[in-house]
């Protein structure tokens, strides 16, 4: 089984950005036990794009196209793919749609050359792009796979993850049909959940388990063969439940769930409303609430309160607080929850407190920080973690974390993780 990756662009021999596409598919590939022997870079030209995938089509059973799949003249991945493969290039329809509706609520016209995003090869195996306009697709030639992916990574990734890999399994596997299914998880690093789990890893055989961590988070890839769907699903059933007996208290959701539309899900069924308070986070937790459709249903508002004065004046902290813990505490976080959800007569309150970095702040480490959170007539709870990294690494991940201890809560689990 031999498989490359081609990643187009010129910006790529530019040095303009990093080419972590194919770092990203080796992994992903290694776990499907499909080995990776070249990563080629090629610029924005079309003779020599068709040259690598002449070349790659005689030496591959898989070869895999990033890039190349916008709307510019010097996009051309579709084209050159066509020529190779002598096939026409027809527009689908539902991803036209999808881009004129994307236009349609931004309030912008949609110029011709954004249509030729939805182009598609002849013939080919389409996968829609739920993170932005170009699809992706997989084909056959003389006996190699082509998969082709857009560029951008948070486009990529998922499109692979759901899409391309459920595919890769069927057409390499001995001929059974596969079923896939991700797990996700945060709150554990993969090398613990791993170590947790290591048992069941190490005698899988059918369904298989295929860990993966990504941006703090850990996800566990399931896939077992059978015949019969039923019968698969089943079997993924059982795995999952043999998991989660060890690690289900850090699971949070399944397939293409993130903890953002998870808590958001959560907020909505139950019917409860949330306001913010952020010191260090400053307005992110907000903004990531307010960019899901039917937020101002869940969503009272949030205060940015980077300074102690405006802890004190605009949500309620008192003096004393201050001075005997600090704004870094969990005493401080617990009356910011409090007092925003006071403030903006929300059902939930949660506040983000800490110290960013690079610099300590109140005697503490960069990476201190308080998470707090004020739901129903309960008192208010707080936790505090150390987190390492860089400033704004840390900022995301505060995020997260509140979006998980969120979550926890509204599914009535037992009291958060530090």
């Amino acid at each position: 089984m031999y498989a490359e990756i081609i990643a187009v662009g010129s910006e790529l021999l530019l040095g303009q950005i990093a080419n972590t596409n194919a770092q990203f598919i080796s992994q992903q590939l290694a776990e499907l036990g499909i080995d990776v022997y070249r990563h080629r870079v090629v610029g924005d030209n079309a003779d020599r794009l068709l040259q690598e995938i002449q070349e790659a089509e005689m030496r591959s059973d898989l070869v895999i196209l990033t890039g190349g799949l916008g709307p510019t003249k010097d996009d051309l991945t579709k084209e050159t793919m066509a020529a190779h493969t002598n096939r026409k290039l027809v527009m689908h329809e539902e991803s036209l749609l999808a881009i004129s509706e994307y236009f349609k609520a931004a309030n912008r016209e949609m110029t011709d050359n954004n249509k030729k995003q939805a182009i598609v090869l002849d013939n080919s195996t389409v996968f829609i792009n739920r993170h932005g306009m170009a699809p992706g697709m997989l084909l056959r030639h003389n006996n190699t796979v082509f998969v082709l992916l857009p560029g951008p990574p948070r486009e990529m990734k998922p499109m692979f993850q759901l899409d391309a890999v459920p595919e890769l399994l069927s057409i390499f596997s001995d001929g059974k049909p596969v079923r896939s299914r991700v797990l996700r998880y945060f709150g554990i690093g993969e090398a613990e959940l791993e170590t947790k789990i290591e048992a069941l890893i190490d005698a899988q055989k059918n369904p298989t388990i295929a860990p993966l961590a990504s941006d703090g988070e850990v996800t566990l890839r399931l896939s077992a063969k059978h015949e019969n769907k039923e019968t698969a699903g089943s079997m993924l059933d059982k795995t999952e439940e043999k998991i989660n007996s060890i690690v289900g208290e850090f699971m949070y959701g399944k397939d293409d769930e993130t903890l953002l539309n998870k808590a958001f899900s959560l907020l909505s069924s139950t019917g409860k409303t949330i306001a913010s308070a952020e010191s260090l986070t400053a307005g992110m937790f907000s903004s990531q609430i307010a960019s899901l459709p039917g937020a101002s249903a869940v969503f009272k508002g949030g205060i940015i309160c980077y300074t102690n004065e405006s802890k004190r004046d605009l949500t309620g902290v008192k003096e004393e607080t201050l001075l005997k813990y600090g704004a870094v505490s969990e005493q401080c976080a617990k009356e910011l929850a409090a007092g925003v959800k006071k403030s903006l007569n929300s059902d939930i309150g949660i506040s983000f407190t800490g110290v960013a970095g690079p610099d300590s702040l109140e005697n503490k480490p960069a990476g201190t920080i308080c998470i707090g959170i004020a739901m129903d007539n309960k008192p208010p709870i707080a936790i505090s973690l150390s987190l390492k990294g860089e400033r704004n690494y840390t900022r995301i991940r505060t995020v997260k974390h509140g979006l998980f201890q969120l979550i926890r809560l509204l599914e009535d689990r037992k009291p958060p993780l530090n």
